[in-house]
């Protein structure tokens, strides 16, 4: 991801990380986090505002006019008169809007998709496009099928020993696995997160049972770890 002139890339940085504070706080349901994480990013556009007013090229009311002129425009349903209220219900509508309002034309069905979304993200967007003119699967058999060659071929590249081959394995599994998780119809980066945060609620489990006992992770054998472990998932699965 690359920065324009006068927008240090630490400053794209800073932004995705408060977004995502924001989609973490929208997801924990958490009310209080979620004003101040807002107020976070929001202080983020200001900024960005800023800078670019300084450069002489747009100021923060000019991004307030813009998303408001966007959102009557795209959504003709809600703010237009009856015959447009009438069109912007048609299906496709909104696609040609976008198309229309593009700044240049597209080269590719795959244009359009930030290179700074998450990768499992992107790569659901990326498969939906190519979808929208023919090229994907039918159903998620073929995707399992799919997802099991990529296996066995990382598999060949792990006992080789080749480490640029490995990684392209890996990559290639996991954009298989967010296929999968698209003909399911469900979130591929929240299943990731939800196995982030099942994993972190059982590994302080484990930190606070050997806590208990005087212990700690670093002193304790990795056998005794996942005993804790074990015990901690039946207990969770008691209560499913």
């Amino acid at each position: 991801m690359g920065s324009g002139a006068g927008f240090p890339f630490d400053c794209a940085l800073y932004t995705l990380e408060e977004a995502f504070e924001v989609a973490e706080a929208i997801e924990a349901g958490d009310k209080g986090a979620l004003c101040e994480e807002l107020g976070d990013l929001l202080l983020q556009v200001v900024y960005h505002a800023r800078m670019a007013e300084e450069e002489g090229a747009f100021a923060f009311p000019d991004v307030i006019e813009a998303i408001t002129t966007k959102m009557v425009r795209r959504h003709p349903h809600v703010f237009g008169d009856e015959k447009a209220r009438s069109a912007g219900i048609a299906k496709g509508f909104w696609e040609e809007m976008k198309a229309k309002e593009a700044k240049a034309p597209k080269e590719s069905a795959l244009d359009g998709v930030p290179a700074a979304l998450p990768a499992l993200a992107r790569a659901i967007k990326l498969q939906n496009k190519a979808a929208r003119v023919g090229f994907d699967w039918a159903d998620a058999g073929p995707v399992l099928d799919k997802i099991t060659e990529e296996v066995d071929e990382l598999r060949e590249s792990v006992a080789e020993g080749d480490k640029r081959a490995i990684e392209e394995e890996f990559g290639d599994l996991l954009f298989a696995l967010a296929n999968l998780a698209r003909h399911m119809g469900f979130d591929a980066e929240g299943a990731a997160r939800a196995a982030n945060a099942k994993f972190e609620r059982r590994f302080k489990a484990i930190e606070a049972d050997l806590k208990a006992r005087g212990k700690a992770p670093a002193h304790s054998s990795l056998a005794e770890m996942d005993a804790i472990w074990d015990a901690v998932k039946v207990r969770e699965q008691e209560k499913d």
